[in-house]
């Protein structure tokens, strides 16, 4: 099946989002959508599975013009949607999850769940997704949850399969095991949309790449026909630099140190398992390792958003393992979160009222029991500005930014106070190339300006350039060392201390 947008244009009050784009979908290929954080991605596909009308342009299927008058439309038409955020019932099994809406029913109406197991089944044999359909969604890793997603497009006979930043959370082996699929998926004659930021990956999973900026196809290629740096500077309009830049590394004294910390689960088993390291002025301490193996938990320890179960954490020498996040807040310690939608964001607040959501007491802001909203105003619009956040004003509710702009928001107001320490998890997650090295810089420049910074996070390449120090946790431990006072950062070495290869 072929789809073509002609001359789509999609507005939101004053704001255009997508003018005049025109695209062709064709089946058996993979076409790479690249483009900035709010360059009209995710609403040009919304338009396609039709979640949204378009004000100009039509929809071609195989040539004949079709209206979507919602999503149950274009599903019925074999156009399917794997979103960013996925759409699972996490108490559900993966077969109830897949059949939700268009169950198989035995006697009195009831579901069948051997038929839609059976289902689920047959799409995992012939598309090799290997997905246990009884498993319960709550207790899957982020790449299965993925999976079980791809399989309800596919149980619906969807013939074009729409990927919006489908790696964003994917460990690096997730994402070898993801094109697999994606090249079992485009060989049965699927027509496959890749939406992403990483050039990387548009590059090696594409066959044609079509580039948006400002809400207009600025540019088509192959993938041999441009590097990652012509991409990214068409993607962003200027030159970019993927090098990160610092000087000579010269830390200080010790700022937080971390002794035998422990770490409990819900169920209490052991997340963080007697893990000691230190973080002093002046450098980046960067944690590599594959997602679930204890720093999700560690980062919440050190932020005063999850209790410990032993040991101790101290910072410019005095114990602050039973503060409060707000108390270490006031100490100057900044905190970037992993998931910026359960733990960074309130989706329904204003883009003004998630600047001051740490802050909104402070004496800038409040007036005791009323809020001084010029000054909470005229901060977010600053900083909103000089990070980039692309919205049409900061009374816009944040669940109407894209996700890369909620990132940048969340990145800007917890980068914009007076800090000592930056705990940064997953900091670029969803950013086009251009804010990473935005984020990078800012990153640097505090530790240059003597701030100490920990990061962690999944991307290796993020994890070697931006750190001094580097330590790798498998299993809830630090099982390795390597930079100043370890081994050279070799990204082999690191990887097999990420599996748990530790010689």
């Amino acid at each position: 099946m072929e789809v073509e947008l002609r001359g789509i244009t999609k507005r939101f009050g004053d704001v255009v989002a997508n003018s005049g784009v025109n695209l062709r979908i064709r089946p058996g290929e993979v076409l790479g959508l690249l483009g900035e954080n709010g360059a009209g991605k995710s609403t040009m596909m919304n338009v396609l599975s039709g979640l949204y009308q378009p004000d100009e342009g039509e929809i071609l299927i195989d040539g004949t013009s079709i209206r979507f008058d919602g999503p149950g439309d274009a599903i019925r038409a074999g156009i399917g949607m794997v979103h960013q955020h996925f759409m699972l019932v996490p108490v559900f099994t993966v077969a109830e999850n897949v059949v939700l809406g268009v169950e198989p029913t035995g006697p009195l109406d009831s579901l069948d769940i051997k038929k839609a197991n059976a289902q689920v089944r047959q799409i995992n044999q012939t598309y090799g997704l290997e997905v246990d359909p009884d498993a319960l969604i709550e207790n899957l890793p982020v790449g299965i949850q993925q999976r079980v997603e791809i399989i309800k497009v596919l149980f619906r006979s969807a013939d074009v399969l729409i990927f919006d930043e489908p790696t964003a959370v994917l460990t690096p082996q997730e994402v070898t095991d993801f094109f697999k699929i994606v090249q079992a998926l485009k060989d049965a004659g699927k027509a496959i949309v890749f939406i992403t930021h990483k050039l990387h990956e548009i590059l090696e999973i594409s066959e044609r790449i079509n580039v948006l900026r400002a809400g207009r196809i600025v540019g088509e290629c192959l993938p041999g026909e441009m590097s990652e740096l012509e991409l990214a500077e068409l993607m962003v309009g200027r030159p970019v630099s993927f090098e990160v830049t610092k000087k000579p590394y010269a830390p200080g004294e010790t700022l937080l140190e971390i002794r035998n910390v422990t770490v409990l689960r819900e169920d209490d088993s052991i997340a963080v398992d007697d893990v000691s390291f230190s973080v002093r002025r002046g450098e980046v301490v960067g944690i590599a390792g594959v997602q679930g193996n204890g720093q999700s938990a560690l980062v919440e320890a050190l932020a005063g958003v999850q209790r410990i179960a032993g040991g101790n954490i101290l910072f410019e020498g005095k114990d602050i393992t039973r503060a409060s996040a707000r108390e270490r807040h006031r100490l100057g310690i900044a905190h970037i979160p992993e998931d910026r939608l359960r733990n960074g964001i309130v989706a329904g607040f204003t883009v003004a009222e998630n600047m001051v959501l740490d802050s909104y007491y402070d004496e800038r802001f409040s007036r005791g029991v009323a809020l001084n909203w010029n000054a909470v105003n005229n901060y977010a619009a600053q900083y909103a500005a000089a990070f980039d956040v692309r919205t049409p004003s900061v009374f816009e509710t944040v669940n109407h930014l894209s996700g890369g702009n909620q990132q940048k928001m969340v990145v800007a107001r917890e980068m914009s106070r007076d800090t000592k320490l930056m705990i940064a998890a997953q900091p670029t997650r969803g950013l086009d190339v251009g804010s990473i090295e935005y984020i990078h810089a800012r990153l640097i420049e505090a530790r240059d300006q003597g701030d100490g910074v920990l990061i962690v996070s999944s991307e290796l390449d993020e994890i070697i350039a931006l750190s001094d120090r580097i330590l790798v946790m498998f299993k809830g431990r630090i099982v390795a060392a390597f930079g100043a006072e370890g081994r050279p950062a070799n990204k082999n070495d690191i990887g097999l201390s990420m599996a748990g290869a530790v010689s």
